[in-house]
């Protein structure tokens, strides 16, 4: 009888149904941005260039450059905000691939992907958990814009409708930095390719001069820049005169980038060893 008891539990112990399920895809990508989220809290400090790069480049260019380019800093202030908020919102991004680049250097994607678990949650958790940095960068330009006057003609739909466009457009551009976090040998590295990736792009966009003042051969490269594009979408956006075809052309520069990127990047991370 003690025999057949043994046998039994035995059975039990190995059979499908008393095995633990293994978590799904959604709740695993939960935790992993439940993760980034609270990795912020307990490391403020690493929220400062969310934090301080969007009250340094709103108030610096109003105030420095406002009645030079524009003959008054209201003026100014109208055009420029939507800028500093695609300027902020993308210059934050390259924290992700930081964070990857860290967490493979220590040995943190080890000892993940040795867990029973759907491997990409690690990244598209951290990506959709890092969101809530750049929803802090665009919540202190538009708050600290209507401090100094800033008032949007589309109203808080128009400002709500940008936001969500920068977020998304900001999620997409993210897949880069992981990729490249993936392929250099340092953080360094990392964020020195992202400097000389980002500010020509955006300096040399629309998003603190008016173009038709450039030469002409480089208002073509800033025509063509997609950060252009962008601005002049968040802008049209905020004014409440944006068309259909801006938007899909945002979205659908931000689905190429992530269709791109994306499975690039979690071929790289299936394939560290």
């Amino acid at each position: 009888m003690t025999a057949s008891l043994a046998t039994g539990n035995l059975h039990d112990a190995l059979s499908p149904i008393a095995r633990q399920t293994l978590p799904g895809r959604l709740s695993t990508t939960g935790v992993f941005a439940w993760r980034a989220l609270v990795k912020l809290r307990r490391v403020p400090e690493q929220m400062t260039d969310a934090i301080v790069l969007p009250v340094l480049f709103t108030l610096m260019f109003t105030y420095l450059f406002g009645s030079a380019l524009s003959g008054s800093t209201g003026a100014y202030l109208h055009e420029l905000l939507p800028g500093t908020l695609v300027f902020t919102a993308l210059l934050v991004t390259v924290y992700t691939g930081l964070v990857l680049k860290t967490d493979l250097d220590r040995g943190v994607l080890d000892r993940f992907r040795s867990m029973p678990m759907w491997r990409p949650a690690l990244i598209a958790g951290s990506l959709l958990g890092d969101a809530g940095r750049y929803l802090v960068s665009t919540t202190i330009v538009i708050g600290l814009g209507l401090l100094m006057g800033f008032r949007p003609a589309g109203g808080i739909t128009g400002v709500l409708s940008g936001i969500a466009l920068v977020l998304l457009f900001a999620y997409s551009l993210s897949w880069i930095w992981t990729t490249l976090a993936l392929l250099v040998r340092t953080p360094a590295t990392l964020t020195m390719a992202s400097f000389l990736v980002q500010f020509p792009l955006t300096f040399m966009s629309n998003v603190f001069v008016d173009p038709a003042t450039m030469p002409g051969w480089l208002r073509t490269f800033v025509e063509a820049n997609p950060v252009s594009h962008l601005v002049t979408t968040e802008r049209a956006l905020m004014d409440g005169t944006a068309t259909t075809g801006q938007v899909v052309g945002v979205l659908l520069a931000a689905a190429a980038v992530t269709a791109v990127f994306a499975p690039l990047t979690m071929y790289l991370y299936r394939s560290q060893r």
